[in-house]
């Protein structure tokens, strides 16, 4: 059977010479991945639609053997182009996805999780993204995923509480208005990182590098 999908790309990798494999997040379907054949070839009709970052709509046809489903056709509604213009964005665009992998089980709903990746892509590709822009990414998480801390319980400085919660409960708009000094910015990236490893057993990859620029 056919299915209908609106999906953002997490992650693709080479499955033969010709094919792709695709890893997408969904609302309706979770995290789910599809074997996008031929997409390698020089006339595929998956030629240039098939990237870290694209959201799409797309058809499959789910498999009764195996976790990957074969991918039908696809329709590109935005590739982020801004991501692919500055590292330092695509290094946090992807440390975005790798969290939500280690996060999420695949096959299961998520469209909190979905419209939270989506919204963390728009808003890497406004000019001058702020500091706090992955911390409110993991914070918002984390909220979604139920591990969301007791600001009560931390050892935070009262400042340090007030910016993560503020980050954690604002839209996306509001948070980015929230100024950290440098201080608050160190706390709050060394709480997370211990946080992130007791309750996840090591830090989902890449989160150095997403920071590095920033922190």
């Amino acid at each position: 059977m056919i299915q209908s999908a609106t999906g953002l790309i997490l992650r693709t990798r080479p499955l033969t010479e010709t094919s792709l494999i695709v890893h997408w997040l969904t609302p309706e379907f979770g995290r789910i991945g599809t074997v996008a054949r031929g997409a390698r070839r020089a006339r595929s009709p998956f030629l240039g639609k098939l990237d870290l970052f694209y959201l799409a709509d797309f058809t499959f046809v789910r498999s009764r053997n195996s976790d990957l489903h074969t991918l039908r056709e696809i329709g590109l509604r935005d590739s982020h182009d801004a991501l692919r213009r500055d590292i330092g964005r695509l290094r946090q665009a992807s440390y975005a996805a790798a969290f939500v992998e280690q996060a999420t089980e695949t096959g299961t709903p998520l469209p909190a999780v979905y419209e939270l990746m989506r919204e963390f892509l728009a808003c890497l590709c406004r000019p001058n993204p702020a500091v706090q822009t992955v911390f409110a990414f993991e914070l918002k998480l984390l909220r979604e995923i139920g591990l969301q801390p007791r600001w009560e319980q931390t050892g935070l400085a009262a400042g340090t509480k007030k910016i993560a919660a503020g980050l954690t409960q604002s839209d996306w708009s509001a948070g980015l208005r929230l100024r950290l000094t440098t201080a608050q910015a160190i706390e709050l990236r060394r709480f997370l990182q211990g946080f992130l490893i007791f309750h996840l057993g090591r830090l989902p990859r890449g989160r150095a590098a997403a920071l590095m620029d920033e922190v």
